[in-house]
């Protein structure tokens, strides 16, 4: 498989995986998260970024192949001798954008989680302030009325 061929493929997964991010952002930043949604999006990127890891160790054992050192100077080499470095400088770019993304939608799970603590923790000490007495009955709480005295 040439080359080309194979930026082609990894700038259609990555097209497909950015696609995805942008929908896994927007569930996130929902006021109502759609939990099965998220699920089935978490699913299918983990499917994405698997068949983008396979497409890149062929072409990593292309570069070797052909007698290109490893990493990003033979990559861009590469490219370069095959006559596709804006292909490649293409693929670089939607890779940083994938990146960028993802760390935004890390971002937006933590923000949410912290958001959970916060509410958990107030329910928490909310639930703390009802003290019950021996015989079972809530005790009078300061600023509440007890109709049950």
């Amino acid at each position: 498989m040439s080359l080309a061929k194979l930026l082609q493929e990894q700038q259609q997964r990555l097209s497909e995986i950015i696609e995805l991010l942008m929908r896994e952002r927007a569930l996130l930043a929902s006021a109502d998260i759609e939990s099965e949604t998220l699920v089935e999006v978490a699913k299918r990127k983990q499917e994405l970024l698997a068949r983008l890891e396979a497409s890149e160790k062929l072409r990593q054992g292309v570069q070797q192949r052909l007698g290109y050192a490893d990493g990003a100077a033979g990559a861009h080499q590469a490219a370069l001798d095959a006559g596709c470095e804006e292909a490649w400088m293409q693929t670089l770019e939607m890779t940083r954008e994938a990146q960028r993304l993802n760390t935004l939608n890390g971002e937006l799970v933590a923000l949410r989680m912290e958001q959970n603590t916060r509410l958990l923790d107030f329910i928490h000490q909310a639930a703390e302030k009802t003290v019950y007495r021996a015989s079972g009955r809530v005790a009078a709480q300061t600023g509440r009325i007890n109709a049950s005295v």
